[in-house]
């Protein structure tokens, strides 16, 4: 590093022995503060990836929760749902056996309609 002398050559060197203890008394100074930011900023880094891990955690945690309570959700409506178009066939034959005429016109007349929709 270029002293006060080297940069401007006219001047008279006023470095005394005193002046550069002090001088390294602050530049020790200063470097144990530089240390202990250093230090402190490492701590509060782990700190932060503790957290920052603990709420990845919690959140897996939680997602997985949601997870399985809208799996048994979606069973419980498939079920449902089963259990109704099941319903829904049984009512449909018992139709079917009681008027079977009525059925048969019903089809023949939907299958018309159907062919029309489908023609053009």
């Amino acid at each position: 590093m270029a002293t006060t002398t080297d940069m401007a050559p006219g001047r008279k060197n006023q470095n005394t022995p005193a002046r550069s203890a002090a001088s390294r008394g602050r530049e020790q100074e200063l470097e144990a503060q530089v240390k202990q930011l250093q230090d402190d900023l490492k701590s509060i880094t782990e700190t932060l990836g503790k957290l920052t891990g603990e709420k990845a955690g919690e959140a897996r945690a939680m997602a997985a929760g949601e997870l399985k309570q809208l799996k048994r959700k979606g069973q419980d409506m498939l079920h449902e749902a089963q259990g109704q178009a099941e319903e829904v066939e049984k009512q449909l034959k018992d139709t079917i056996r009681e008027k079977p005429l009525t059925a048969v016109a019903t089809a023949a007349g939907i299958g018309f309609v159907l062919a029309l929709l489908t023609r053009h």
